[in-house]
């Protein structure tokens, strides 16, 4: 068999990594960053073997629920987009990514608003809300995804490569017009790694493609708070890493992986790759596996 879903998670020294889920409720209020609409965020524990996953507003009032899973994505133009039944949400990539990335394998995520709250444009934030309120061990084994065989996916000059790997790797070639260029990052993902390393890389662009996107109604939640933004002489902040517009890339692909739907155990290279590549390749998986 060359994919398997495994419930044989290890860590490194062969202890069982359990299912967690938070302590108790956490709730976040901001403004959507493509849409500038309000928006409203819970996050609630849940059970055991429960899984990600989104409580939309349907028609007539009734909730929408929707698993974080790949074939729930409807929309990856600018943002990695869910939705079931009418209901939908976007900007989903950095909430995941925070849940995922600290190890959170069971939780609700309860929206209001077309968007998820883009608050500092990172998932800093939420990962220190995670780990404020911490994680209960629910006594169920991990589930991993586990390959046994290379794959890849490639759309003209950008890949996805998939690699049999002991752990979760991430290796990711960013390239970008200056004054960004190059960048590089190397990690094996882990909660410690993910909250020192990744969470606080902030969203980014360039100022003449903000400007462009307001004209057409676009970014209109975007500022020089929530965004990190570079002109023709480079960045208009201060960088949180010479790397950060990679570390971002890493952070955002953990959350269009999360939607596996269980811990990646292999590695992934990817090169100039974004949200519809990443889409296409954890549906592929799935369907794979459940083939």
């Amino acid at each position: 068999m060359l994919w398997s879903a495994s419930a044989s998670a290890k860590r490194h020294d062969d202890a069982p990594v359990m299912q967690t889920t938070l302590r108790d409720d956490l709730a976040f209020e901001g403004v959507g960053l493509h849409s500038g609409a309000p928006a409203s965020m819970h996050i609630r524990p849940t059970a055991a073997d429960s899984g990600l996953t989104f409580v939309l507003a349907g028609g007539a009032g009734r909730p929408v629920r929707v698993p974080a899973t790949a074939e729930y994505v409807i929309d990856t133009s600018r943002a990695t987009v869910i939705g079931r039944d009418g209901a939908s949400v976007s900007t989903i990539e950095h909430v995941l990514s925070a849940l995922f990335g600290m190890g959170v394998s069971n939780a609700d995520i309860e929206v209001r608003g077309p968007e998820i709250p883009v608050l500092d444009g990172s998932s800093k934030i939420y990962a220190q809300a995670i780990e404020s309120v911490g994680t209960i061990d629910q006594g169920v084994v991990r589930k991993e995804f586990v390959v046994d065989a290379p794959f890849d996916m490639r759309r003209d000059d950008r890949a996805v490569i998939i690699l049999p790997a002991p752990e979760f790797r991430v290796r990711f070639v960013a390239e970008f017009a200056a004054p960004v260029g190059v960048q590089y990052f190397d990690g094996v993902i882990d909660p410690a790694t993910y909250a020192s390393e990744i969470a606080s890389a902030r969203t980014f662009g360039y100022l003449h493609e903000v400007e462009a996107l307001r004209a057409r109604g676009l970014a209109l939640g975007g500022s020089l708070e929530n965004a990190l933004v570079f002109d023709a002489q480079g960045p208009m902040q201060p960088l949180r890493w010479p790397n950060e517009v990679v570390r971002h890339k890493v952070l955002d692909l953990i959350g269009d992986f999360s939607l596996l739907g269980a811990w990646p155990r292999f590695e992934i290279v990817a090169i100039k790759s974004g949200h519809e590549l990443h889409a296409q390749v954890t549906q592929a998986l799935r369907e794979r596996h459940s083939g």
